[in-house]
């Protein structure tokens, strides 16, 4: 066999190997590329569509992916999304999490400008169905006790599940799955009276 044409071949296959490995790695870039703004488009709708959930009908007049406010709690950046009418903030949208009885339960929460929850959707949980997934508003109708309720309404001490003296009804067999979000919704309307002005854009 001819020495220099095997070491040809040799030099030949990773090569080849090397222009595949280029040829694929540059359709999926492409593929990736072309499907990015589908995604984005599809998230912001889900996202939008959420948000617009927790609101009453005609409550706001802006897009409120559009107008946003970032406030740290805990450490950590929390997003506002601004529901205005005709300028003036009149709401804020926001998602806050505690942990259930499997991970975290993610809340999104709006409340209006003196405080009032217009609504409460469970976005994200991990527990048990039949027992703790009742916080689902296509479940049944437990998620919706919260709306129009304050840090005053009922006063602080209510803000529990009945078995721990408060007012808001607990699962049989999953009483830790209400009771984080009673916790979140409580903490929820506690930071934004906290930051209530901020939020409103007043002066201090």
């Amino acid at each position: 066999m001819d020495f220099a044409s095997f070491r040809e071949k040799i030099a030949y296959q990773p090569i080849l190997l090397g222009v595949f490995a280029l040829l694929a790695s540059g359709a999926l870039a492409w593929a990736s590329s072309a499907t990015s703004d589908a995604i984005a488009a599809a998230e912001a709708k889900d996202l939008r569509d959420s948000l617009s959930e927790v609101l009453p009908r005609g409550f706001a007049d802006n897009d409120f992916l559009k107008d946003t406010l970032d406030i740290e709690r805990n450490g950590k950046p929390v997003t506002i999304y601004l529901a205005r009418r005709e300028g003036a903030v009149i709401g804020a949208i926001f998602k806050l999490a505690e942990r259930g009885y499997a991970a975290d339960i993610q809340v999104l929460m709006a409340v209006d400008a003196e405080g009032r929850t217009l609504g409460v959707r469970v976005l994200k949980h991990a527990e048990t169905p039949g027992l703790g997934d009742k916080i689902e508003a296509s479940k049944t109708n437990w998620i919706k006790s919260f709306d129009g309720k304050s840090l005053g309404q009922p006063p602080l001490e209510s803000w529990a599940v009945k078995k721990d003296g408060g007012i808001f009804d607990q699962f049989a067999g999953a009483t830790i799955t209400p009771r984080a979000v009673v916790k979140t919704v409580k903490g929820g309307l506690e930071f934004y009276a906290e930051h209530r002005k901020e939020i409103l854009g007043e002066k201090s």
